[in-house]
C-alpha cells in the first residue's frame, strides 16, 4: 500500500544506527543515559573538552543517529553515498575548549521507544531537548556552564517545539546561542518530493490513525519564543525544502540572529557533510556568546 510505505519511509524508527564511537577520534567522553519528562530513556555520549561551555546536538531524523549518517542498510535512492560524522565536529569543538552532549533522540539510535514508536517531526522529540538541558543543568561537573544547542533539521524543529513547551526552553537562562541547520516542515517536504496534496494528506492521517503525531502541526509557532543569538545554515542548492520558508524561519526568531546561505552540491546532506569539513564556522558564532 503506497500511503502505508510512504508513512514508513516518513515516520518509522529502527533506521539509525550508531555506527562510530568518539574512541576512534581520541576524545575522552562516557556513555550517558537520561529521562525525559514522560519517562522516555535517552542515550548519548558526554565529550570533556572543558567545563564551562556545553554544546548539546540534536541530529536530524529518521536516518540519522548521534553519530550521524550511514547509507549502510538503507534502501534506494539513499540520502547520501557516504558516511557523515558528527563526530568531525565534535573533535574540532573539543579542541578549541567545549564539551559535548551527543544523544538519539527517541525511536533513533540507542534510545528508547518513545509513548509513540512513531518519529513525530519534532513535536514529541521537544521533550528530549528539554531532557538534554536539564542533563547538563543539573550535572555536578556543568553546573554554571554556558550552554550551546547545535540542532540539526528535525533537531531544530524539535527545538523550536521546546520553546513552545511549558517549563521548556525558555526557563534556561544558561543557553546563549542556537546554531540552526536547514529548518524544515512535514509539508514542505512533502512538497518537494513531488507528492499530491491529496497523498500528503491521506499519509499524515493514517499516521495519526496509527498512534503517531499530526505532522501538520508547524513549529513555526513557537519561533517567536527563540531569543538567544541565532545562527541559520542553509544550503541554497538543496533540492528538498522551501527557501521561502526558510526565510520565515529567520525572520521569525524573536532575538539576534545571523543567516548563512552555503553553496554546496544539490543534496539536502551536502550541509550536514559539511559541519564537518567547517566546523570553524561553528565555533566562530559559539565563541561570540559564550564563555
Amino acid at each position: 500500500m503506497l500511503t502505508k510505505y510512504v508513512t514508513n519511509m516518513m515516520t518509522l524508527g529502527g533506521q539509525a544506527p550508531v555506527f562510530e564511537s568518539p574512541d576512534a577520534y581520541g576524545l575522552d567522553y562516557q556513555d550517558v543515559t537520561f529521562t525525559t519528562s514522560d519517562g522516555v530513556s535517552l542515550s548519548g555520549w558526554l565529550i570533556h573538552g572543558g567545563s564551562d561551555r556545553v554544546i548539546i546536538q540534536s541530529h536530524f531524523g529518521v536516518q540519522c543517529s548521534r553519530a550521524g549518517y550511514t547509507p549502510q542498510g538503507k534502501g534506494f535512492p539513499k540520502l547520501y553515498k557516504q558516511n557523515i560524522s558528527f563526530l568531525r565536529q565534535a573533535k574540532s569543538l573539543v579542541e578549541q575548549g567545549y564539551s559535548l552532549l551527543m544523544y538519539d533522540l527517541r525511536n533513533h539510535g540507542n534510545s528508547g521507544e518513545g509513548t509513540s514508536p512513531y518519529i513525530a517531526w519534532g513535536c514529541e522529540e521537544a521533550k528530549d531537548v528539554v531532557a538534554a538541558v536539564d542533563f547538563i543543568s543539573q550535572h555536578p561537573d556543568y553546573q554554571g556552564a554556558d550552554i550551546g544547542l547545535l540542532s540539526i533539521c528535525m533537531g531544530t524543529s524539535a527545538t523550536a517545539f521546546a520553546y513552545g513547551l511549558p517549563g521548556g526552553l525558555q526557563s534556561y537562562s544558561n543557553i546563549k546561542a542556537l546554531i540552526s541547520v536547514q529548518p524544515l516542515r512535514y509539508l514542505d517536504y512533502m512538497k518537494a518530493m513531488g507528492m499530491p496534496d491529496f497523498l500528503t494528506r491521506r499519509v499524515n492521517a493514517y499516521n495519526i490513525k496509527r498512534g503517531g503525531a499530526d505532522l501538520s502541526d508547524s513549529f513555526f509557532e513557537y519561533v517567536p519564543n527563540i531569543h538567544v543569538p541565532t545562527l541559520v545554515i542553509q544550503n541554497s542548492n538543496d533540492p528538498w525544502t522551501n527557501m521561502d520558508s526558510v526565510r520565515e524561519y529567520y525572520q521569525l526568531i524573536g532575538g539576534e540572529k545571523e543567516m548563512l546561505w552555503l553553496d554546496l552540491a544539490k543534496n539536502r546532506a551536502a550541509a550536514y557533510d559539511w559541519l564537518g569539513t567547517s566546523p570553524q564556522k561553528l565555533s566562530e558564532f559559539f565563541n561570540k556568546y559564550m564563555k
